[in-house]
């Protein structure tokens, strides 16, 4: 285990296969991602980024497993908040479990640094995203929240 880590389980009801496209297609998931973009064709050894309205890259990565529609592990970097950058790499798992008519969506984010900076900063982060996704499947609103512009817009 890493030294930092922030774990989120969310119940959404869906299933593995409507919830792996909403965290996969780029259109989709800026309808609850703040209008952010992410970018790769999600197989292992591919780039992954993620990106401001503007275009301005916010995070950058690989793919470093994808196990349709139950797994993907992305090895992700901050690029925009140089004392989120310095931590280096971290790793983000996906995993999900279909339960009747739902499917538990584990999120893991961990990194090798003690008191991380960037989890504290993703443990506030990925509560709102992942609730506006289950917003947006179950009743086809995302959270007005995530709706908006980024207000982090590195300009």
């Amino acid at each position: 285990m890493k030294q930092s880590r922030f774990v989120y389980v969310i119940l959404i009801r869906t299933t593995p296969e409507k919830l792996w496209q909403a965290l996969t297609d780029p259109e989709f998931s800026r309808k609850y991602w703040k209008n952010m973009r992410q970018e790769s064709d999600w197989q292992p050894g591919s780039p992954w980024s993620l990106r401001f309205p503007n275009g301005k890259l916010a995070d950058s990565g690989t793919i470093l497993k994808s196990e349709p529609p139950h797994k993907m592990i992305v090895q992700w970097r901050n690029e925009w908040k140089p004392e989120l950058n310095a931590e280096g790499y971290s790793q983000m798992t996906y995993e999900l479990v279909a339960l009747g008519d739902s499917v538990r969506l584990t999120v893991i984010h961990e990194i090798d640094v003690p008191q991380s900076k960037l989890i504290e900063a993703v443990s506030n982060g990925w509560p709102q995203i992942l609730s506006s996704l289950k917003s947006l499947l179950e009743t086809g609103e995302p959270l007005a929240i995530t709706r908006e512009n980024c207000k982090s817009d590195a300009k």
